[in-house]
């Protein structure tokens, strides 16, 4: 990579490549710094004044001011005037100071914001020629030996993360589901594992934008929690297409949007209503109609072919069968 600087003859402040590519400081620090440094001598612009001005945001610009204030760059002063009124005296530095120097200048130079060039600038150098100093791609010494990362203070006990896993480090399913608030129940249909479940639920959830138009931008964020929803529902005995059916029962009719459509289905598996208990299997052998349900064979030889009747007791006769055995009454005897 080739560089060229050709340096402008009037209208620029010299910094050091060191304040520029500062490792612990962000954009907004260096840039309100470098405004800072930049002003006319006497110019006494607060440094919220110079954030507004460049752009940077109420945040942006507490943060970029604390690490200013970490690193040494800047020191404030809060001091009593007369008439009891409290004014904030700023101290802005190309080069960190400690407190004891910053304390000394502050007391030496009056005004609300002081600009101070802790080094004078070297000689300029030419655009062409042999270069001095250091390189153009090197970079700052490093001040901080070994991990730079935040520490908290002495007596203070750092706080861990909270990760959240399906899993437990084991690979077990976890004992409680965070969603639902309840256990999660090993008990699932004779012929599938708990692995099964997941992914019967994982392809259920992914095959929600297919039912409807309405449920295309479920944030994938939520697949995973839609994913525990619907596997506790498949462990209650529910199939993946009466969930899918009930699903586009509760959508809105109409032509109702639906804004939030992840949410809509997280309310609707949490209140999915109890599976209804299986029905005992049929009795082994043949099965006969409903019109014949009640139908008895009648017992007699006098059939050539099996005869059946619908008993209205115990009899094992057809009713003709059952005429031919009785014996006929006397005075029927006499009469003939």
């Amino acid at each position: 990579m080739y560089r060229h600087f050709i340096a402008p003859a009037r209208g620029f402040t010299q910094f050091s490549h060191g304040l520029i590519r500062h490792p612990r400081l962000n954009s907004d620090a260096v840039r309100i710094l470098t405004w800072q440094l930049s002003l006319p001598e006497g110019a006494k612009e607060s440094l919220s004044r110079t954030a507004e001005r460049a752009g940077i945001g109420g945040c942006a610009f507490t943060r970029a001011k604390r690490q200013l204030l970490a690193e040494g760059f800047l020191h404030e002063r809060r001091t009593q005037v007369t008439g009891g009124r409290w004014t904030t005296q700023q101290l802005i530095s190309n080069q960190p100071l400690n407190e004891a120097e910053a304390a000394k200048l502050m007391g030496r130079a009056p005004g609300a914001v002081i600009v101070v060039a802790a080094s004078d600038p070297g000689p300029r150098n030419p655009a062409v020629g042999d270069p001095t100093g250091p390189l153009a791609d090197g970079y700052p010494k490093q001040d901080r030996v070994g991990d730079t990362s935040y520490r908290p203070p002495e007596g203070e006990e750092p706080e861990e993360p909270e990760v959240e896993s399906d899993a437990s480090p084991t690979g077990e399913p976890p004992a409680d589901d965070p969603v639902l608030g309840e256990p999660v129940s090993d008990e699932v249909e004779p012929g599938k594992t708990v692995p099964d479940v997941r992914a019967e639920a994982r392809a259920l959830v992914g095959a929600l934008p297919l039912l409807s138009p309405a449920l295309r931008h479920i944030p994938p964020a939520m697949t995973d929690e839609l994913t525990r929803l619907a596997a506790a529902c498949l462990t209650a005995g529910h199939t993946s297409a009466d969930i899918h059916a009930y699903l586009l029962r509760g959508l809105p009719r109409n032509g109702t949007p639906v804004y939030k459509p992840g949410g809509l289905v997280r309310y609707l598996l949490l209140h999915v209503p109890p599976a209804a208990p299986a029905s005992p299997p049929p009795p082994p052998g043949p099965r006969l109609s409903a019109r014949l349900a009640d139908a008895r064979e009648c017992e007699s030889r006098l059939h050539i072919q099996p005869m059946l009747f619908r008993p209205t007791a115990d009899e094992t006769l057809c009713p003709s069968c059952t005429a031919i055995a009785e014996p006929q009454p006397h005075h029927d005897l006499l009469d003939a």
